[in-house]
This record gives structure tokens, sequence and C-alpha cells, in this order.
């Protein structure tokens, strides 16, 4: 289930306060080069947006 459009507006990685988009059931950052672009999950319909948790871009 997609997340609200409201709530995605103002979500921000944690790591480098970039904007977020949804893809899969994850939210990827959306950060310009290779500094960042962590993709945090979304677990029952709650993200989960600790460093930690995050997947490591390939």
């Amino acid at each position: 289930m997609p997340l609200e459009a409201g709530l995605l507006e103002i979500l921000a990685c944690p790591a480098c306060h970039a904007p977020l988009k949804e893809a899969d059931a994850e939210l990827v950052c959306t950060a310009d080069g290779k500094d960042c672009g962590l993709a945090y999950p979304v677990r029952d319909d709650i993200p989960v947006l600790l460093v930690d948790e995050a997947r490591r871009p390939a």
C-alpha cells in the first residue's frame, strides 16, 4: 500500500536530508552523487528511517 502523498512530501533521508521516493517496499534517498542513496524499509506501512536498518546502494 503506498504512503500518503502528504507524508512522503515531509519525509527526508536521516543521513543527508534529501527527499525520499517510494520504490517497492522501500523509501529510497534521491540525493545526487554517490554519497548516500540509502534505501529504508517500510514495514507494516510504517517507514523505518534508521540508518542502521537501511540498505546500502548496490
